[in-house]
């Protein structure tokens, strides 16, 4: 190892999520497949610094679901530790967001339903004790957000 690779060793590089902006954008959503999973905000990998660590790099994918802005400190601070059950946390939220995603366009798209009548049908079956519960009025605005997607995508 020379003495620059030595000297420069943990130095920061450009967070590759939000490309060192410290901001992640829709083009950021976009362009590492997060559409209906993230939202425009503040770089939750970088802690809107727009650098990281080649060590952070190396512990947790770049498009990682779960790692949000909108978490409590200590558990992205789990997640970036690498601990099995947040992460394990993160696989679930995951799963529970795609499989919502394809109830969600399955009613749309082949049962014609409108996003009131698919919101109140998931309402109407969702567990009491859902480890993941949404209230009405965010589920409504999801489900007209993947309406909208799906409308706009071409055929």
């Amino acid at each position: 190892m020379t003495f620059f690779n030595f000297l420069f060793k943990n130095s920061d590089l450009e967070c590759p999520r939000c490309l060192g902006k410290g901001f992640v954008g829709p083009e950021d959503i976009r362009r590492l497949n997060k559409q209906l999973k993230w939202a425009p905000g503040p770089c939750a990998y970088c802690d809107a610094s727009g650098k990281v660590t080649e060590e952070l790099l190396s512990k947790v994918a770049v498009d990682t679901t779960y790692l949000t802005i909108d978490l409590p400190e200590s558990e992205i601070e789990k997640i970036k530790n690498g601990d099995p059950e947040t992460i394990e946390k993160g696989k679930l939220q995951e799963l529970f967001i795609d499989n919502l995603i394809q109830y969600i366009e399955h009613q749309y798209l082949l049962k014609n339903m409108d996003a009131e009548s698919i919101a109140d049908l998931y309402l109407s079956t969702e567990d009491e004790n859902a480890v993941f519960s949404v209230e009405k009025e965010n589920l409504l605005q999801y489900i007209r957000k993947i309406i909208h997607l799906k409308n706009s995508e071409p055929n």
